[in-house]
Formats: C-alpha cells, structure tokens, sequence
C-alpha cells in the first residue's frame, strides 16, 4: 500500500482533530483553572491547523 500525499494528510488531518478534541477537554474537565484556558486555545489551533490539512487534500 502506497501512502501518497493525499494520504498523508488524510492521515494528518484526523490525528490532529483527535488531538485538538483532547486538549479542549483536558482544558475542560482536567484543569479548570487559568490552565485550562490554555489547553482549549491550543486544541482550537489544532482545529484549525486540521480544517487547512482538509482543505489542500485535494489540491496537493
């Protein structure tokens, strides 16, 4: 099975969504201090750093 590089960021997309859903709620339910508010800003970027993965998976 080759990978090409729709696949590849195919692959990258879906890790990233996991990963920003992760960090929104360990921003949620595990710190909810001034930590927390952190952790949700970084899993948004994630998001949106995964939607721009998305979107040039057919253009590459």
């Amino acid at each position: 099975m080759g990978m090409n590089k729709n696949t590849v960021l195919g692959w990258a997309t879906l890790i990233m969504v996991i990963m920003g859903l992760v960090l929104i709620g360990l921003g949620i339910y595990r710190y909810a201090d001034t930590a927390g508010w952190g952790f949700a800003t970084v899993g948004i970027g994630f998001l949106a750093n995964a939607w721009v993965f998305s979107s040039l998976k057919g253009r590459v």
